[in-house]
């Protein structure tokens, strides 16, 4: 299949994309709304198909890559579903204990995207460990689709618990110094800010065009945060005014950083929302933001 880019799309098609990734529109609806934009043989069916993600297109870091092991791990989530799985990436030949980093999806699951980010920060000389939130219903199910389906279907309080247990346990793993941070993207994002408000000793809070937490939530932030946004994903970035107010009157460390022509999912690489310059740019900030605050102090 030939890859798409975000400009091959009108943009009202892009933003109904939005709307039907994440449970605003059914198929049905996105098809109806895309229908007039479909010009010869690119009819909205074959539209909404090129806006999936495209695995082939995205792995940066091969899952035999000799620098580094993977493996899945079982943990303890005691005041969510009881025991939780994810993925662990860490280099192959570390000479001692370093920082963890934590990735969590966005809104379908452990992904082969999300495992590849794992990865990539393997290859960054960090501790990895990406949880699969959707575990109590048998993990990611290989399907997008699908894996919104159950999302949708889950206990939002018992699925944060699930991901806040992930942070303690790749603190308390051999490998990992104790010093931890965190990335998250979409849903992932709206986690991290919610994990730099629940972990006081965080020490790095790295969200992608995630929802932003209450601003009485906001007075608790202890971690340092780097807040990347797509400057066309109006829906997401219509928070961000009350929460850097909030940020602020609380002396919250924080970076924040609008991507200009970009639009939410920027930074994933399986579709064509994706913009290489942006998305390289943001992960060298995140890569630094990291090394700055995990290590050594």
């Amino acid at each position: 299949m030939e890859r798409k880019k975000a400009s091959d799309f009108a943009p009202e098609i892009l933003k109904l994309f939005d709307g039907y990734v994440h449970g605003m529109l059914n198929r049905r609806q996105f098809l109806d709304g895309a229908a007039k934009f479909a010009i010869g043989g690119f009819t909205a069916a074959a539209m909404l198909e090129s806006l999936k993600p495209n695995f082939a297109f995205a792995q940066q870091v091969a899952k035999d890559d000799t620098r580094i092991r993977t493996e899945y791990l079982t943990y303890p989530s005691p005041q969510g579903s009881g025991t939780m799985r994810g993925y662990y990436a860490r280099p192959a030949n570390a000479g001692g204990k370093l920082p963890g980093v934590l990735v969590i999806h966005e809104n379908r699951g452990l992904n082969p995207y999300i495992e590849d980010v794992a990865r990539r920060l393997a290859v960054a000389n960090f501790v990895a460990f990406a949880p699969d939130a959707l575990t109590p219903v048998g993990g990611y199910p290989g399907d997008e689709d699908k894996a919104r389906e159950l999302f949708a279907k889950q206990d939002a309080a018992k699925r944060a618990e699930d991901l806040f247990a992930a942070a303690g346990y790749l603190k308390s793993r051999p490998e990992c110094t104790g010093k931890i941070g965190a990335v998250g993207f979409c849903f992932g994002g709206t986690t991290v800010n919610a994990l730099a408000v629940r972990i006081p000793d965080l020490a790095a809070a790295v969200p992608f065009y995630g929802g932003q937490p209450a601003a009485a939530d906001a007075a608790k932030i202890k971690a340092p945060l780097l807040i990347h946004y797509a400057a066309l994903d109006e829906r997401i970035n219509a928070g961000w005014p009350a929460y850097e107010a909030a940020l602020k009157a609380n002396g919250v460390k924080y970076e924040m950083h609008m991507y200009a022509d970009t639009y939410h999912g920027f930074y994933n690489d399986t579709t064509p929302r994706y913009d290489d310059a942006a998305a390289k740019l943001a992960w060298q900030r995140t890569v630094d933001f990291f090394n700055q605050n995990l290590r050594g102090g």
